[in-house]
Order: structure tokens, then C-alpha cells, then sequence
């Protein structure tokens, strides 16, 4: 066969795995779809438990892509009826790994016809496998422990399919609740989504945070193995450690320590570096050990990353000072250096309950929860159903496209956060980072940190 001919070949299958998604997303969510518009489930008129079951259970059924997705939008705050988000926050990341046979033929497609050579040890059965690709435990010849993350096939084709076909939820969410404009989250999810295959970034970003946390002890970064390494094979040093939860009911002074490493972890990278962990759920992390005692956190993985450029971090920052002395002119300036638009004062005044909760755990100086009576699934629903509210009255507005993940990687670090159970003083961590805050600096500390990574730096410089 010629070179010609297989490309044809692997064209048409790619062409026909699409087509298969599209069939299996549309079967699956087109019947809860019919259903949902029908009864008008999003417009709350109806029994939207059921509603919403029935969606989860189509979506978590399709597995791959497109429950990465639904993942993604349950932990936007009222981005769906609390309904729907708890029900699709249930899905888990665990999809049916591939049989050995399977590995064994991406693995070569990976590597080459002598790829078991290339590893003292290479395990048959996955440690993990998630709505992407899963990862074996491995050994280098050197002795080293492996982490080996592999990318299932087809994923390209199913994830265009499944983003297409979910552009349906948004497109119905718009028509029957426009107090929010969806459109912006739709292309940020999109846009992370897609860059969440591309394992030659990911290592990147790995080689970034090793950067932008060289100076955390208490965040353990794995080490990049480029020889093992392609576009859908990522292989990195295996961290040691136990999961978060195990230390759910320890010492205070452990989920302390704990929680403290999980948030140097995601604020010093953005406040210093312009950088966030896009997706901070409990299974990115492990407990660092040292002497069998949890001294800091691992960082597992990096394919969702958010680079911000420079004038965004000078946001938050006048956003926190404009909250502090009530000064309504550096709050607007902060929303608009955001990306929000044409804002009213009633609109601000809605944005503010947001901004006010999001920002609460800071603007105090004592030691506290994040959250004081909240449940770690609940965190977020009860402010954002009053700023919905107050939006279906006053709005819409459009929620900035770089604006999606850094409101979702809060709520989702303060979901952990109340899991752990964790008292600290959030204000002095916060100030601690931003005591000298400049944008020229931040812009030059991510122009080097990025460079060197062999990432591109954002166009505007802030």
C-alpha cells in the first residue's frame, strides 16, 4: 500500500469514528435534549431531579470527551440549575481502560515496533484511567518510577464531535435563560479542551510549573521524560504519595499544612507568573511524604492550564483593593480589565455579591474556614443563585472568555479546601503574594518562565 493510500485510509477512519460519535452523542443526548426543551427543564418548571439524572446518565454513558465537558460545566457556577450540576459533578473520570492488546499497539504507534526495550518494566494494567487517555506504572533502566500517560485513539475526532454536539446545551441554555450570555464560556472550554490532547504542551506546562514553583518546597512538580515522550504519550517521574482525603478526619494542623500547599500552588503562579491550574480537583493531587509524614502536595497533571496575559492579574489585585475601600471607580476598572462590557451600576452591584464572595476569605484578617457551613458540593450555589436572579431582572451580561476558569479553579480549589476542613488565614497568604505586585514584573517573570518552557507568550503584555 501506498504512503498515499494510507493516508486516505487513516483520513476515512478518522472521518468514520467522527461520524460514529456523532451518532452515539446525538442518540444518547438528543433523546434528554427532546425532553429537556419539551418540559422546558432549564426555565425550572418541571421535575428537573429526573431531568437531570437523565443527563447524566447519557453523558456518563458516552464516557471520553464529552464527560470531561460535562465535568467542566457543573463546577461553573450556575451555569445550569444546581440540579444539573450536582447530578453531572457525580460522573467520574473513569473510563473503560484498554485492554493490554490495545496498549501494546499505541504504544508502538507511540514509540516505535521496540518500545517494551525502552523500559525496564512496563505494567499491563493501568493505575489510572481517565476520559482522555490512562496512565501504567512504569521503570526506567535508570531505576526510576515512570508515570505514562497514554492517550486513547480517536480522541481528536471525538472531541470536535462532542464539542459540536454540545453546542446544542449552550444554544438552549441562551434561549430559555439569556440573564446569562453563554457563548464566551462555550469557546473557553472549547479552547481547553482541545489543548487537553496536545501531551508535547502538557510537558510544557510542565516544564513551566517546575519554573513558577522552584521556590515551594511544599509543591512537589514531576520531572519531563522527552525521550518517552510524543503528542499522545507523556511520560513523567512517578510521584510517590497518598491521596488528599485519607487525611480528612487528621490533626488540624495536617489538613493545615495541607491546604497551605494547595494554595501556594494555585496563587503564587498567577499572582507571580500570570499562570493558573485550571482544574483543581481532588484527584490531581497526592500528599507529598516526607518520612511518611504528608509534608506539602504532588502535582499530578497539566493539561489544563490557563495563561493570563499580565493586565488580568492586575485585575484581581485593584478588584481586591477597589472591595477593601469600597472604591467603586478601581472595581469597574478591575471588571473591565476582565474583558466585561457595557456594564450598568446595576449590573456592577450584581457583580459585586460575586466579587464579594469569592474574595470574602481574604478580605478578613484571621484565621477561618473558606466557607463556614457549607458542604463541599454546595460552595458557591447559594451566592450565584442570587446574582442569577438579580441578572434575570438587570441583565444579561456576558461572561469574559478569560474570566471561565479562574472563577472555576477558585470554586474548585475552595470545594478542596472544604474537604480538608482546613482553618487558615487566607488574607495573609494573599497579601503575602501581592505585597510588591507590579505588572511590568509580572509581565517579564512569564515572558522568561514561558520562553524557557517553549510556550508562547500572550500578545498583550498588560
Amino acid at each position: 500500500m501506498s504512503d498515499l493510500d494510507k493516508t486516505n485510509d487513516l483520513e476515512k477512519n478518522r472521518f468514520s469514528a467522527r461520524a460514529r460519535r456523532y451518532a452515539r452523542v446525538g442518540a444518547n443526548v438528543g433523546g434528554v435534549a427532546a425532553r429537556l426543551a419539551a418540559t422546558r427543564l432549564l426555565s425550572g418548571s418541571h421535575d428537573r431531579e429526573t431531568g437531570a439524572a437523565d443527563l447524566a446518565a447519557a453523558l456518563g454513558s458516552l464516557k471520553g470527551p464529552i464527560m470531561k465537558v460535562a465535568q467542566l460545566m457543573a463546577t461553573v457556577p450556575d451555569l445550569l440549575p444546581p440540579e444539573y450540576a450536582e447530578e453531572l459533578a457525580k460522573l467520574q473520570s473513569e473510563a473503560p481502560p484498554m485492554g493490554w492488546a490495545f496498549v501494546k499497539r499505541r504504544m508502538q504507534a507511540e514509540l516505535g515496533p521496540g518500545w517494551q526495550e525502552r523500559f525496564a518494566n512496563f505494567e499491563h494494567k493501568p493505575a489510572a484511567a481517565a476520559s482522555l487517555g490512562q496512565v501504567h506504572r512504569a521503570t526506567a533502566h535508570d531505576g526510576a518510577l515512570l508515570a505514562c500517560k497514554l492517550q486513547y485513539p480517536d480522541m481528536q475526532s471525538a472531541v470536535e464531535a462532542d464539542l459540536q454536539q454540545l453546542g446544542w446545551l449552550f444554544a438552549l441554555h441562551r434561549r430559555m435563560d439569556a440573564a446569562i450570555d453563554t457563548s464566551e464560556i462555550a469557546k473557553e472550554i472549547a479552547a481547553r479542551v482541545r489543548e487537553e490532547l496536545d501531551y508535547e504542551r502538557e510537558a510544557k506546562h510542565v516544564r513551566l510549573y517546575q519554573t513558577v514553583l522552584a521556590d515551594v518546597p511544599t509543591v512537589k512538580v514531576p520531572g519531563v521524560r522527552p525521550e518517552l515522550s510524543t503528542k499522545r504519550l507523556l511520560t513523567l517521574d512517578w510521584l510517590e504519595g497518598q491521596r488528599l482525603l485519607a487525611y480528612k478526619t487528621a490533626d488540624i494542623e495536617v489538613r493545615n499544612r495541607l491546604a497551605e500547599a494547595l494554595y501556594r500552588a494555585w496563587w503564587l503562579p498567577f499572582s507571580r507568573f500570570g499562570v493558573i491550574h485550571g482544574d483543581p480537583h481532588l484527584g490531581n493531587y497526592t500528599a507529598l511524604l516526607v518520612d511518611g509524614a504528608p509534608a506539602g502536595i504532588n502535582l499530578l497533571d497539566y493539561g489544563c492550564i490557563r495563561i493570563f496575559p499580565p493586565r488580568f492579574v492586575a485585575g484581581v489585585v485593584d478588584l481586591y483593593h477597589g472591595l477593601l475601600a469600597n472604591d467603586r471607580e478601581r472595581i469597574v476598572a478591575a471588571y473591565e480589565a476582565w474583558g466585561f462590557r457595557g456594564l450598568s451600576n446595576e449590573l456592577i452591584d450584581i457583580l459585586n455579591i460575586w466579587a464579594r464572595f469569592i474574595f470574602g476569605p481574604v478580605m478578613e484578617d484571621r484565621v477561618r474556614t473558606i466557607a463556614d457551613g457549607v458542604k463541599p458540593g454546595e460552595y458557591g450555589r447559594r451566592e450565584a443563585f442570587t446574582v442569577h436572579r438579580a441578572l434575570k431582572e438587570k441583565g444579561p451580561v456576558t461572561i469574559p472568555q478569560e474570566f471561565v476558569f479562574m472563577d472555576r479553579a477558585a470554586i474548585g480549589l475552595g470545594g478542596v479546601f472544604l474537604h480538608l476542613d482546613s482553618r487558615l488565614n487566607y488574607h495573609r497568604l494573599f497579601n503575602e503574594a501581592i505585597e510588591h505586585f507590579s505588572v511590568d514584573q509580572v509581565a517579564e517573570r512569564q515572558r522568561r518562565a514561558l520562553t524557557g518552557a517553549g510556550l508562547p507568550v500572550p500578545s498583550s503584555n498588560g
